[in-house]
This record gives structure tokens, C-alpha cells and sequence, in this order.
């Protein structure tokens, strides 16, 4: 069977795109996904299962027994089948080059940081960008290869990071722009004249890969520094985390609170008031207001951040 308008993904964005393309662009005729047995090997931070979409809308769901995509069944279907272009959106695995070698358009996909490819390749670029602080995100569509994050570059578009921004509402811009891509893509595929820039100026230079125990706060760090690592990994990620004695803290949502307010007699990550159930908190260099937290324990004045 020959599949023209190919989706990879296994998040909530990935189902939002594949509805974006199917309903407003044209037909998707296949989405690759992970089986939930996959899942439990793999850690998907905002993993959603995308069988739905077969029966909301009639598209075929191809299920991978390995997020490589080497398991001899998705090797077996990819043999028996030809395929013309992919989107990948939320699939944060390398696609071998026996996969992108099936596509007669290629398989695009996206990547971004504060500047330009290959500057920021790697794992997270969304999260260390707000993590590092950084108030623009470039957002590049960009045609794999068996490398990760080469600079074969379809199209960009920027946005702003801005001080108000968590990881969930820089998603959502990053969503808006990823349609604008795609939208570019798919009508340059309609018209065969799909056109790839793999010259850039810029140098190398990688994010590492994140895992939940690199949300642990350092109340000895600034204020700032604190503040953008809570918003960096709010969920859909595991969020920014403390303990408190034997009891982990995990701070959904935080805000710089005063810098100038005396609490010298409070040690880093100590709690000096509480109102509305909501802890104050001291920083080296001032205070952080702890909007939204989870815990066995309930926060009081005097309790201590480690």
C-alpha cells in the first residue's frame, strides 16, 4: 500500500497535529506510534495513546513494538508498504535511516533554541531554553537525516519566551508555529518543489538529556535561576521538586516574590510565612511565592527546603 501523508508521534501534540493536518490540509493517510508496552520501557513525558484517531477519523495507527523502530514487525511493514512524506511531531527518538530511506519526500521534523542550527542540537530544547533563561525560541522544520538535528532546514519561524511563560503556554506557541511549518511543507510537497537549506554559519553545540531527578531545586541558587527551572519543567513534565525532611516537595507553580523584604534571618529554602496556603520562601537573593506544590506534608513557617 502506498501511504502519501505519513505522521510519527505518541503525545498530545502529536494527536492535535495529525487533526490540524486531517482536517484542515489534507487527508493524513497513516500515524506511527508506540504500543503502551513500549511505554512502560520508555519514559514519554505527555504521552497520549493515538488509536483514537482510527476511529474518530478513519486513520490507519501503525503501533511500534520499539520507540527505535527496530523491531522486525514495524521492519515487516515498512518493507511491504511505500510511503511518500512524514511529519514527526513529539517523537523524541532518532528514526533510523532504513525508515527515512522508505520516504520519497523525506521525514521532517522539528527542533529549536535561541539561535540557529546546529547551535542547541540535542534533547529538551524547549525546556533548557526557558530553563536557561533564554526570551526568543527559533523553531525550525527540517528534514532528518541519520543524525540528530542536522541543519537541513525546510523553514523557520521565532517567538517570544517571555517572563510570564511556563512550559505548557511556550507548547502552545510552539504549536502555533509548528502549523505554520507544516502548512508551508505540505503545499511545497502539493507542488514538488520542496526546498532544503543545509548551509549554516552557526557551530555545534548540545542540550543534554533531562530526566525528573534534574528538577531538584538549590535554594542557595538565585532567585531567577529557581524561578525559571520550576516553569521549565512544569507539566506536562515531572515538574521542580525539594525536600522537606523525608517528604519530597514537588512546586508545580512559583513566582519571584520580593528582593527587598529583610529575611536574612531565614536560611536559604526556608518557609517564613504562609498565607492562603500558599509558603514564602527565601532565596539567596530574596524570596520565591509558592503558588501551586504537592506534597504529603503541608508547608509551615519554619519548614526547611533541602
Amino acid at each position: 500500500m502506498r501511504y502519501k501523508v505519513v505522521v510519527f508521534g505518541v503525545k498530545d501534540t502529536s494527536e492535535n497535529i495529525v487533526e490540524f493536518i486531517h482536517q484542515n490540509i489534507c487527508p493524513v493517510d497513516l500515524v506511527i506510534t508506540i504500543s503502551r508496552e513500549v511505554l512502560n520501557r520508555n519514559q514519554v513525558s505527555g504521552f497520549k495513546g493515538l488509536s483514537a484517531l482510527t476511529e474518530r477519523h478513519g486513520i490507519p495507527v501503525f503501533e511500534a513494538d520499539s520507540y527505535f523502530l527496530t523491531d522486525d514487525r514495524t521492519r515487516e511493514f515498512m518493507e511491504q508498504n511505500e510511503f511518500e512524506i512524514a511529519v514527526s511531531m513529539g517523537w523524541q527518538r532518532l528514526i533510523p535511516l532504513y525508515v527515512l530511506e522508505k520516504f520519497v519526500y523525506g521525514v521532517y521534523g522539528f527542533h529549536g533554541n535561541s539561535g540557529y542550527l546546529p547551535f542547541g542540537r540535542g534533547r529538551s530544547p524547549l525546556n533548557w531554553s526557558m530553563i536557561l533563561g533564554d526570551t526568543r525560541f527559533n523553531l525550525n522544520l527540517f528534514r532528518y537525516d541519520e543524525k540528530a538535528d542536522s541543519p537541513n532546514v525546510f523553514a523557520t519561524e521565532m517567538f517570544s519566551i517571555t517572563p510570564h511563560d511556563n512550559i505548557r503556554t511556550a507548547q502552545y506557541k510552539n504549536m502555533i508555529c509548528s502549523k505554520r511549518l507544516i502548512r508551508k511543507l505540505l503545499k511545497a510537497y502539493e507542488e514538488k518543489n520542496i526546498t532544503v537549506r543545509t548551509e549554516s554559519k552557526d557551530f555545534d553545540s548540545w542540550y543534554n538529556k533531562r530526566t525528573a531527578a534534574d528538577g531538584k531545586i538549590d535554594f542557595h541558587d538565585r532567585t531567577r535561576n529557581i524561578y525559571n527551572l520550576i516553569r521549565g519543567v512544569a507539566a506536562p513534565f515531572p515538574g521542580a521538586y525539594a525536600m522537606c525532611g523525608e517528604e519530597k516537595v514537588t512546586i508545580w507553580e512559583a513566582h519571584p516574590f520580593d528582593e527587598i523584604i529583610d529575611f536574612s534571618e531565614y536560611a536559604p529554602g526556608e518557609v517564613a510565612d504562609v498565607f492562603d496556603g500558599k509558603p514564602i520562601v527565601r532565596t539567596v537573593d530574596g524570596s520565591l511565592l509558592i503558588d501551586r506544590y504537592e506534597s504529603e506534608k503541608e508547608l509551615t513557617a519554619g519548614d526547611l527546603l533541602e
